[in-house]
């Protein structure tokens, strides 16, 4: 059996501190920031011990990499792998951030976060978030693919920047602009997919239509 140690509060920690660490990391890290949080007060709120902590990490650079690999290990799966909806819906559907009123808007999102409090390009954190984003990118491009878009690498890159956009200035303005941002995305979406039949068939009927007959003076 795996040796127990008592933690800060004198109770007995077992094989759960490492989620415990990564719970503390998530919410004190959004909450306040990676630079603000130290291990100290991350280990108070896991109740672990520092030795404990530098068991599971090698110190704090390799927490907040975990931290950030754990987030969305899938890649927004909620949205892309959904088989109830069109490939057209789900690219709106990245869009849909549910939020719990206007006291508890959608945080920045992690990766941009991390990026702009890790100045290193070559920190770890730093190169999952850049990875991560690519990823989405990438997502989006293929589901733009799947809905028939004429350019979908392009169109992916435009929604992965809209998306981007939308999270910091909803943090920046303490102010929800996904909604906003969804009427763009909406906008993108349609100009980059090829006309329908249908559509075809409305503007041949226009086009075909006689001019109305202009009133002789």
């Amino acid at each position: 059996m795996t040796k127990l140690e008592k933690g800060p509060q004198g109770r007995r920690r077992g094989r759960g501190a490492r989620e415990r660490i990564l719970s503390a990391s998530q919410q004190l890290f959004r909450a306040q920031g990676i630079n603000r949080t130290g291990m100290d007060q991350l280990c108070a709120v896991a109740q672990v011990s520092k030795r404990t902590a530098y068991q599971h990490f090698t110190g704090k650079d390799d927490l907040v990499a975990e931290y950030l690999r754990r987030f969305d290990p899938d890649v927004m799966a909620g949205v892309f792998d959904r088989t109830d909806l069109t490939p057209r819906e789900r690219l709106l559907a990245a869009f849909e951030v549910p939020t719990s009123g206007p006291e508890e808007l959608t945080p920045l999102c992690p990766y941009i976060a991390a990026t702009v409090e890790i100045h290193d390009p070559q920190h770890p954190a730093s190169q999952y978030a850049r990875d991560y984003k690519l990823a989405v990118a990438a997502r989006l491009a293929e589901t733009a693919r799947e809905a028939g878009a004429t350019n979908p690498e392009e169109l992916g890159e435009q929604l992965a920047l809209l998306l981007d956009g939308a999270s910091a200035r909803t943090r920046v303005l303490n102010a929800e602009s996904f909604p906003a941002a969804a009427a763009i995305a909406a906008v993108l979406i349609d100009n980059a997919l090829p006309a329908t039949d249908q559509d075809r068939g409305s503007e041949n009927a226009t086009v075909g239509q006689p001019e109305a007959a202009t009133p002789s003076g």
